[in-house]
């Protein structure tokens, strides 16, 4: 099974896992619907043995055989190996969303249907200004009057953060490869151009800021004159004031 999606879905990940499906005997007429069943819970719930939300499983049944585990009531252990498709996102990875909701303060999105991304105000680069059209609020570049973040927009964003119990991620729209995917697209370069004096103008300020703190560690590390020294100096200095 091929998995194939579209956008800019850094979060995605595939893996192969040997299970063990333990079966009651009345299932074993119907083993393929009931490891269905046992493997359906997995789905859309955040599972830490893969680290990721499972998306997607392909089930392949590694032998027709199958242990009986001894018992009151003896369960059939079938193994199998399964193909997931995995949803793990980690901070600094690129999404695409959809905008479902749009406030002065914030910007609300769905991920692939199911998992909730927000945008605070403090996470919107000042590019963005929200303006209100037709009732509705919408995001618009200052430089670029084209690109606009409204409801429905599919925007890109960096994740900061994922909660995996509850499945929410905390985004930002810090960085130039961010905002509307759309206009992303279609502006590539002038965008890419943006982003390259962006990281330029960083490194420079981190240049300046290492020197600097350079400085002053070297001026730290001179070490005190001795106590004995500073009288000695004191003293000869005294002498050459009396001859």
């Amino acid at each position: 099974m091929v998995f194939q999606f579209h956008g800019q879905i850094q979060g995605l990940k595939e893996c192969e896992a040997n299970l063990v499906v333990y079966l009651h005997p009345s299932m074993a007429k119907c083993v393929n619907d009931a490891i269905l069943r046992e493997l359906s819970p997995l789905l859309f719930t955040y599972n830490e043995t893969f680290d990721g939300v499972v998306l997607v499983y392909d089930p392949n049944v590694r032998s027709n055989l199958a242990k009986i585990l001894p018992g009151i009531h003896p369960y059939l252990g079938v193994r199998l190996k399964a193909k997931l498709l995995l949803f793990s996102p980690k901070p600094n990875m690129l999404l695409e969303g959809e905008v479902v909701k749009i406030g002065r303060q914030s910007i609300h999105a769905v991920i692939l249907g199911f998992s909730s991304a927000v945008i605070s105000d403090e996470d919107i680069r000042d590019e963005f200004k929200c303006k209100v059209k037709h009732g509705k609020e919408v995001f618009v570049s200052r430089h670029h009057k084209k690109h606009k973040i409204k409801v429905g927009t599919i925007i890109r964003f960096l994740v900061k953060s994922f909660d995996e119990e509850i499945l929410h991620i905390s985004g930002s729209l810090v960085t130039a490869n961010t905002g509307c995917a759309r206009w992303l697209y279609t502006n590539l370069e002038e965008w890419s151009q943006a982003d390259s004096t962006t990281r330029k103008r960083k490194d420079r300020d981190e240049k300046e800021q290492k020197t600097a703190d350079d400085k002053l560690m070297a001026s730290r590390d001179i070490p005190p004159l001795k106590k004995a020294d500073r009288i000695k100096k004191l003293k000869k200095k005294k002498r050459k004031e009396h001859t």
